[in-house]
C-alpha cells in the first residue's frame, strides 16, 4: 500500500555491502528490489569487502550503469571497501561515496518491499529525525520457522524480534540491515565503529549500529531516531542459520559485542534496552513456551529452553568480552568519515 500523500523530493543513496559470490543471486535480487521502489532511489552503491573476484564480476554486471544510464535511470556503482575487512568499514565506504541527502542500508541477502524508501522518507518530515529504520521479516529456507526457534530471538537471524514496539515509534537505535540516516548524522557522530561488527567469515558479531546510534544521540541531543514497521524488508535465512549451533554461536557473539558497546558508550546507555528485554520480554516468552508445552502445542518446550539457553550463552559472552576489553585485548575505531562532509 502506497503512502497516500506526495512526499518532498528526497534523494536516497542505498548502500548494499557484499562479500561473497555465494550470494550472487541474492545480491541481484536486492538491487532489483531497490530499482522497483515507489520512491526512486537516487543511486545504489554496492560495496565489496576485499573480494577481487566479486568486485570484478559486479563491475562487469553493472558496467553500463553509470550516472543516468542505469535501468530506469537509477545509477548502480560498485566500490571496493576502502577500509579494513568488515561490515562497518564497508558501510563507511558507502557513506563516504554517497551523494544523496539520506543514506539507506539494505542487507545483501534481503529484498525491500515497494514502499520501503517512501516510508523512510515520510519519517524525515520532522527535522529532528536523524535516522529511520524498518521491520525485517525472516524468509526461512525450510519454508517456515523452526518449531523450537523463539520469536524473541529473531535478532539472531538479523530480523525484527518480539518485544520491539509496533507502529512508528521512537527508539534508542535502528537495526543496521534495514535503516536510513540523514547524511548530516555522520558529520555529527562519525561513522560505524570498526572492530565491533561482522568481519568476513569470523564470529558473527554485531551491535555496530547500536553503538553509532548512541553516539549520535550524544552528539545531537535533540536527535530523534524512529522505527516505522511499514518499511519492510524480507531477509533470507539459510538452512545453516536455522540450527541450534548457529543460534548458540550468534548469541555468544552478541554478548561479546554488547561488552564492546558498553566499553564505548557506557553500560547505562549500552544496555538500557536490553534490561527491559531480559526482565520482561524473555520471561514472558519462557512462560508462553511452557504454557504451549502443557497444552501439547508443538515446539513450546523447545522455545522455552532456547530462550533460557540464549540468555545464558549471551551472558557468558558478555563476561568474556568485558574481561577482554578491560585487558586491552580488543580495540576499535569510530572516527570521522573522510569524504562525507561537503
Amino acid at each position: 500500500m502506497n503512502v497516500a500523500r506526495e512526499l518532498p523530493d528526497r534523494r536516497f543513496s542505498v548502500v548494499i555491502c557484499v562479500y561473497t559470490e555465494d550470494r550472487w543471486d541474492d545480491i541481484l535480487a536486492a538491487v532489483d528490489s531497490v530499482r522497483h521502489q515507489s520512491l526512486r532511489a537516487f543511486e545504489t552503491l554496492l560495496v565489496v569487502d576485499h573480494n577481487p573476484a566479486l568486485l570484478e564480476r559486479l563491475r562487469e554486471q553493472f558496467k553500463e550503469e553509470g550516472p543516468g544510464s542505469g535501468r530506469d535511470g537509477q545509477e548502480v556503482r560498485v566500490l571496493a571497501n576502502a577500509g579494513p575487512r568488515g561490515l562497518s568499514a564497508g558501510r563507511n565506504t558507502g557513506i563516504a561515496a554517497a551523494r544523496g541527502e539520506f543514506v539507506a542500508f539494505l542487507d545483501d541477502d534481503a529484498v525491500a518491499e515497494r514502499d520501503w524508501l517512501r516510508y523512510f522518507a515520510a519519517g524525515y518530515d520532522d527535522s529532528r529525525v536523524m535516522a529511520v529504520g524498518g521491520r525485517t521479516e525472516p524468509a526461512w529456507a525450510s519454508g517456515g520457522r523452526p518449531a523450537w526457534f523463539p520469536e524473541e530471538f529473531d535478532w539472531v537471524v538479523g530480523c525484527t524480534y518480539r518485544g520491539l514496539p509496533s507502529g512508528r515509534v521512537r527508539v534508542r537505535n535502528v537495526l543496521g540491515g534495514n535503516a536510513s540516516f540523514r547524511r548530516s548524522a555522520f558529520d555529527a557522530a562519525g561513522g560505524f565503529a570498526t572492530g565491533i561488527g561482522r568481519d568476513g567469515d569470523k564470529r558473527p558479531l554485531g551491535c555496530e549500529e547500536t553503538e553509532l546510534c548512541i553516539r549520535l544521540a550524544r552528539a545531537v541531543p535533540d536527535a530523534v531516531l524512529l522505527i516505522d514497521d511499514r518499511a519492510v524488508i524480507h531477509h533470507r535465512v539459510p538452512a545453516g542459520r536455522e540450527r541450534f549451533g548457529y543460534f548458540r554461536t550468534r548469541t555468544y557473539a552478541e554478548g561479546l559485542s554488547k561488552a564492546l558497546v558498553a566499553r564505548s558508550v557506557g553500560a547505562g546507555k549500552g544496555l538500557e534496552s536490553e534490561r527491559q528485554y531480559t526482565t520482561r520480554v524473555l520471561p514472558a516468552g519462557v512462560a508462553r513456551g511452557l504454557r504451549d508445552a502443557v497444552l501439547g502445542r508443538r515446539g513450546g518446550a523447545g522455545r522455552a529452553c532456547a530462550i533460557v539457553a540464549g540468555v545464558a550463552v549471551a551472558a557468558g559472552g558478555y563476561v568474556v568480552g568485558s574481561i577482554r576489553a578491560r585487558g586491552g585485548a580488543v580495540t576499535f575505531s569510530s572516527g570521522p568519515i573522510e569524504g562525507v562532509s561537503e
